[in-house]
Formats: C-alpha cells, sequence, structure tokens
C-alpha cells in the first residue's frame, strides 16, 4: 500500500513472549500465535525523528508491523493483542507464502484516561500478490495524527462522506455491520414463519433496516 521511508526502517524481531507479557495473554491466544504466527517483525517507526513529522493528539510514534503466518486463515483477536500490548497506533503487514495483505485498527488515547488507548475496530485488506501492488508515498500530513488517520482511512471498505471525521466513519461502518446482521437475523427468521400475518410485519421490519443500511452506506 506504502512506500515507507528509507529512514524509517526498523527491522527488528517482536518475541512473541514480550507481546504476551504486555497484552496479558491467556492459554488460548498463545496457542492461537502459536498455530498462525511465524515470526513478528517490527518493519517500521514513523516518528518526528524518522519522518520530521511533529507529535500531536498523543500520538507521537506509528508502527509499522510485519507479521509471517504460517496459515492463510488468522484470527482477529492475534492483531487485537498486539494493538493492546504496543501503546501506540500499528500498521499490519499480513504475509503467507508469496501474498500479502494489510491491516490497521481504529486506535485511539482514551478520553478517561490518556495513558490507556481504545480500539474500536479493526479491518484487513484481501489478499494481494506482491507483483499486482502499487506502492504509494505515504499521504501528505501536517503531523502524525494526521497522517494517521490518512493511513487508517485507506484499509476501510467505506468511502468517508465529505468532511466526516474519522471517528464518525468508523462509527458509521460499525453501525452498517450491526444492521446487515440483524438483517440476515430478520430474513432467517423470515424463511421459517408460516403466519401470514407475521410474515407481513418480518418484511416490513426487513425491508426498514435495508433502507437504513443503504441511508448509512449513501456518502451524502
Amino acid at each position: 500500500m506504502f512506500a515507507y521511508p528509507k529512514q524509517a526502517e526498523f527491522n527488528r524481531v517482536v518475541p512473541k513472549t514480550k507481546i504476551f507479557a504486555h497484552a496479558r495473554a491467556g492459554r488460548r491466544l498463545k496457542d492461537l500465535f502459536s498455530a498462525q504466527v511465524e515470526q513478528i517483525v517490527w518493519k517500521y517507526k514513523l516518528a518526528p525523528e524518522t519522518i520530521n513529522l511533529p507529535a500531536r493528539a498523543g500520538i507521537s510514534e506509528i508502527q509499522v508491523f510485519e507479521l509471517t503466518l504460517k496459515t492463510a486463515e488468522f484470527d482477529g483477536d492475534i492483531l487485537t493483542t498486539i494493538d493492546k500490548a504496543i501503546p501506540f497506533p500499528l500498521l499490519f503487514q499480513l504475509v503467507h507464502g508469496d501474498r500479502i495483505r494489510f491491516a490497521a485498527a481504529y486506535k485511539r488515547p482514551s478520553e478517561a484516561d490518556s495513558a490507556k488507548w481504545v480500539i474500536e475496530a479493526n479491518f484487513h485488506t484481501d489478499w494481494f500478490h506482491p507483483s499486482s501492488l502499487i506502492l504509494h508515498p505515504l499521504p501528505v500530513s501536517l503531523d502524525l495524527a494526521a497522517l494517521h488517520e490518512q493511513l487508517v482511512r485507506q484499509h476501510l471498505p467505506l468511502p468517508a462522506r465529505p468532511g466526516e471525521s474519522l471517528r464518525d466513519q468508523v462509527a458509521r461502518f460499525l453501525a452498517i455491520q450491526t444492521k446487515e446482521k440483524q438483517c440476515q437475523q430478520l430474513d432467517t427468521r423470515l424463511k421459517q414463519e408460516k403466519q401470514f400475518n407475521r410474515k407481513v410485519e418480518l418484511n416490513a421490519a426487513l425491508r426498514t433496516l435495508r433502507q437504513e443500511v443503504a441511508a448509512l452506506a449513501s456518502l451524502s
């Protein structure tokens, strides 16, 4: 996705044990890492001293981690665990064989406690073959907070509305996910329902939900 500056290269292996210690990982998570993750490398450090952008809004570094995976499928809890262990925004490059995909969380400093971080949603792209990738320079930004916002937006499957904040864009995406799940549940109930009057009610409710999804997905 991005051609990170040479001066931001870090290339240090991160032991899984350090992740476990900082995230207080239990047996299930340790087993997931063992089964699905071969290696974790801290690839890049985007910070004032490496890319000459000032810190702002609690964001003093953005780190890029590369995970070499043992399997093409991976559990999202793996990335959440790493995000919880590292007190900075993270971007992920996931590598399996000759394919790569990218992931990022919407992660922000807590309003109640600036020492803590809130992870509201995770996003990831499809798999790519490296030869098909077009790497772009980092977006032009005035500070690290603005850069982080632009980088995370690149991972969202929902385009932003004009003037929409990243926080509102993420909230709209999560609302769509919730309503789509409700649509699936209503559709299942509708197929199982035998009474005509009840079918009419369920159909009306399903139609309303679908209209709400369309309104949320609209760019206006």
